[in-house]
């Protein structure tokens, strides 16, 4: 996936960085079973090694609880693209601290117990940010990031993977109806509406 070649090309964009008072945002942007999560981390880890402080933010960890995001009477791509995520309170807690504090007071959402709690993070101001998820690039957020990734999978290889890893919703015809029916025309939307992919200072080509 290009990991050397992203590296460098972080580390030049920091160290050219216009605003050094604050950490430098990164956003790694893609669809459903692209491969973001891994190619974060392994992104993160070649920074470390190049001895650079790193914070991951897995927007997933900061979706609302689900009676805010099912049978709200909406259909249910419109409740994944727009309900999913407090799309105000990521501004507001997550975006405008990194831009003007190195604190942040973020709510986290535990599955288990359907319910969100808020945890303070430290941030570095001499450090580099990743923010990995979906969506990134609305128009909501995307002027908060210094650099966005894309990363891009062919959707045959996103969709063999999410059906086979989502067993936490159900049998094989339940995954497939509910990607069907919510998470696959979100993507659809984003991709029509904002066309990430054309729009992201760096694509990778994943498979």
């Amino acid at each position: 996936m290009c990991i050397k070649e992203t590296t460098a090309m972080l580390n030049d964009q920091f160290l050219n960085r216009s605003n050094k008072d604050r950490a430098f945002i990164v956003g790694v942007d893609g669809l459903g079973g692209a491969g973001k999560t891994t190619f974060s981390k392994k992104v993160a880890r070649a920074l470390i090694e190049a001895d650079y402080n790193v914070t991951i933010f897995h927007l997933d960890d900061h979706i609302v609880e689900m009676s805010k995001r099912y049978q709200t009477g909406h259909e249910e791509w419109y409740e994944y693209y727009y309900l999913q995520w407090d799309i105000k309170r990521i501004i507001t807690n997550l975006l405008e601290p990194l831009h003007n504090c190195h604190q942040t007071l973020l709510p986290f959402y535990d599955k288990s117990t359907d319910s969100i709690s808020t945890k303070r993070i430290d941030i570095l101001a001499n450090s580099i940010v990743i923010i990995e998820g979906i969506f990134l690039q609305r128009k909501e957020w995307k002027s908060f990031f210094d650099f966005i990734v894309f990363v891009d999978c062919p959707f045959e290889v996103r969709r063999q993977r999410v059906l086979y890893r989502d067993s936490y919703i159900g049998d094989i015809q339940v995954r497939l109806k509910k990607y069907t029916e919510r998470y696959w025309v979100g993507e659809r939307h984003y991709i029509r509406t904002v066309k990430p992919a054309t729009i992201a200072d760096l694509v990778i080509r994943a498979n």
